[in-house]
């Protein structure tokens, strides 16, 4: 009986050289600015590599109903999908535009999102427009893809309101040369409302490069990040019965950051459960208390795109550059 252990133990040190138990590539730091970080970011958190090696990625979302997430790499015009047991593999390709003469660099999709049937839509930045994928066969419905007649610039990210209206912001980054690209109809780069029955309407056009979007949890603030880096901020608007923005003020600036040398500006962004902003920018992903107070940042050490809450929303994954990361919280997304 007493071989009986020895025996186990053997096997089990056996195993470990057939397959060695190998530990996830962390990255970054944690900078720890106000108490009410330490409650949100455990003291012994990781920032860990999931995938690595893209151009540029993006529009992060977990699929709860099937539990994956699905990412943007914008240049390289593809969808991927990631899950622990499976790893990475292609979603869809191409993601966006499939044409021979694209109006910019950034040929695929942008900010992605699942609406309340589980349908991925997807901010198409080289088909300027909003796009909902059917997912069966992979073939797709245009949303919406101009305003009072002239094409939308190209959409970058969206949040869906629980009525089902859908919140996106236009900025020009589909677009060679930007502002000054020949193929921009439109004078301004706007945050729309597209309403559950089809009616889009401009809401602000006062931003020179709305990007990120994302609701309060009681869905009376609208936060739009604006990624100028003479203007780096973060705007919160009131959110009006009829689904319009009222009373624009900035939340937080992150300009002098920007102007000290911090990679990034301000990108994607989401909300936790307390209405805590884990918001994409200089120096990597700013946590940003309801008051907009900085508590602290997930210094990841690159230009960091955007977030996404996943697994049983404790979880948060961050598209970085060419990274895919992961890092577990004390709280959860909202």
């Amino acid at each position: 009986m007493k071989r009986l252990p020895i025996l186990i133990a053997f096997l089990f040190v056996l195993s470990l050289l057939v397959h060695p138990v190998t530990a996830q590539r962390t990255v970054g730091s944690f900078e720890r600015v106000d108490p009410r970080f330490d409650e949100l970011v455990p003291a012994d958190a990781k920032l860990e590599v999931l995938a690595e090696g893209f151009e540029w990625t993006e529009g992060p979302v977990w699929s709860k109903f099937e539990g994956y997430l699905l990412f943007s790499d914008i240049p390289r015009n593809t969808i991927y999908r990631w899950d622990e047991e499976n790893g990475l593999r292609v979603y869809i390709r191409p993601a966006g535009y499939s044409g021979a003469e694209p109006p910019g660099f950034e040929l695929g999709t942008n900010g992605l999102l699942f609406d309340a049937e589980g349908r991925l839509v997807a901010c198409d930045h080289g088909n300027r427009q909003i796009v909902r994928f059917d997912t069966t066969n992979f073939t797709r419905t245009t949303l919406a893809d101009r305003y009072e007649g002239k094409r939308l610039n190209s959409p970058n990210d969206a949040v869906f309101r629980s009525n089902g209206d859908l919140y996106f912001t236009d900025p020009p980054y589909g677009l060679r040369g930007l502002n000054d690209s020949p193929l921009k109809e439109l004078p301004y780069n706007g945050v729309y409302r597209l309403s559950a029955d089809g009616e889009l309407t401009l809401l602000t056009d006062e931003l020179s490069f709305p990007n990120g979007i994302a609701f309060s949890p009681d869905e009376k603030t609208l936060y739009v990040a604006n990624s100028d880096p003479n203007r780096a901020i973060w705007m919160a608007y009131d959110v009006n019965d009829d689904g319009t923005i009222s009373n624009g003020r900035v939340f937080f600036d992150a300009t002098p950051w920007v102007k000290a040398g911090r990679r990034g500006a301000p990108d994607g962004m989401k909300v936790d459960r307390s209405g805590n902003l884990f918001a994409t920018g200089p120096g990597g992903l700013v946590v940003l208390s309801p008051d907009g107070t900085h508590l602290g940042t997930i210094v990841t050490g690159q230009a960091t795109s955007n977030c996404a809450f996943g697994d049983d929303g404790s979880t948060l994954y961050i598209t970085a550059d060419n990274l895919l990361l992961r890092v577990r919280l004390n709280t959860r997304g909202f």
